[in-house]
């Protein structure tokens, strides 16, 4: 099991805490926000719970969903979260999301902390493969997995009935080898 503890330059990704409890609520509550996530918006008390459930969970549980606050370091406030899970049955590929506060948005943040959160887990957990599953119509997400040097591997057709209606995810992912290759060029 592993402790996530990831600095950027001007993020620090880490365990959800009680304190976070009302900057976490802000966008989680906010029906723009969870529009493509597999959630739906949440009240306070369903925001409070949902932190205290997943704020001493270490990574490595096989087939389990972690949620990891992304902190601004100067401000010294969550600003969204990103979520991990180790493959149910190979512990060398992981899942990825990421949300980010509508009211930070814009600002490079995802773009920071996926970087991170990639470097954290092919430059110290070694893994072979991280994958992200997202909705078609998220280009936000999809420019996002782009830029970052994703792949899109899978177009799924109405493969999920997403809040009351069916939807259609793109399937994007990478591996060790390419970020690597990246790491180098960009250097």
């Amino acid at each position: 099991m592993e402790s996530v503890n990831i600095n950027t330059n001007r993020l620090f990704i880490r365990n959800l805490k009680p304190t976070d409890l009302n900057d976490f609520f802000i966008y989680r509550s906010n029906a723009e926000v969870v529009k493509y996530q597999g959630f739906d918006v949440m009240t306070l008390t369903e925001a409070a719970a949902f932190i205290e459930e997943q704020k001493d969970k270490l990574l490595g549980n096989p087939g389990e969903w972690i949620q990891y606050g992304i902190e601004n370091r100067a401000e010294q406030r969550i600003i969204g979260d990103c979520a991990i899970k180790i493959d149910e049955y190979d512990l060398r590929i992981a899942e990825i999301g990421i949300t980010i506060s509508h009211l930070e948005q814009r600002k490079g943040y995802a773009k920071e902390a996926m970087t991170g959160v990639l470097g954290f887990l092919f430059d110290t957990l070694n893994l072979h493969r991280v994958a992200e599953l997202c909705d078609t119509e998220n280009t936000a997400s999809v420019n996002l997995l782009k830029s970052v040097g994703f792949r899109l591997e899978g177009y799924f057709v109405e493969n999920v009935f997403f809040k009351g209606s069916w939807g259609s995810e793109f399937q994007y992912a990478m591996l060790k080898r390419e970020w690597d290759a990246k790491q180098r060029v960009s250097q």
